[in-house]
């Protein structure tokens, strides 16, 4: 299981942190990924970090200003954000895939947590 936590309201160009925890059986080989939800209810990839390797990936709109990490002992990955646009306010989404590779494609995700609001005040 999947569990979000850290949403909330947010000021333009401020930070804030999103937590996802993972619980249950998940092995080593496997990447955390978030993504949000966009127009269409897409998902589109922000970040992710392969826990086997501590590789970590990132999208283009957010590589500068976001920052994944995890905590091993806590099984949970985090998701700095900041410089807060207006564009950022969705819903994040952390996704498991039981792959070492980090992967942007929401298809090699098998497993989702129920999402984490963000609001961005201007």
């Amino acid at each position: 299981q999947l569990q979000a936590s850290g949403g909330g309201l947010v000021q333009a160009g401020g930070s804030i942190r999103i937590s996802c925890a993972a619980s249950g059986r998940t092995g080593t080989s496997y990447t955390i990924s978030w993504f949000r939800r966009v127009p269409r209810n897409e998902r589109e990839f922000v970040a992710g970090v392969s826990w086997r390797t501590g590789r970590t990936a990132y999208s283009d709109s957010v590589k500068d200003r976001f920052t994944i990490s995890r905590d091993n002992a806590k099984k949970t990955v985090y998701l700095q954000m900041n410089d807060e646009k207006p564009e950022d306010a969705v819903v994040y989404v952390c996704a498991l895939s039981p792959s070492w590779l980090v992967s942007t494609d929401p298809g090699s995700y098998r497993y989702w947590g129920p999402g984490t609001l963000v609001t961005v005040s201007s």
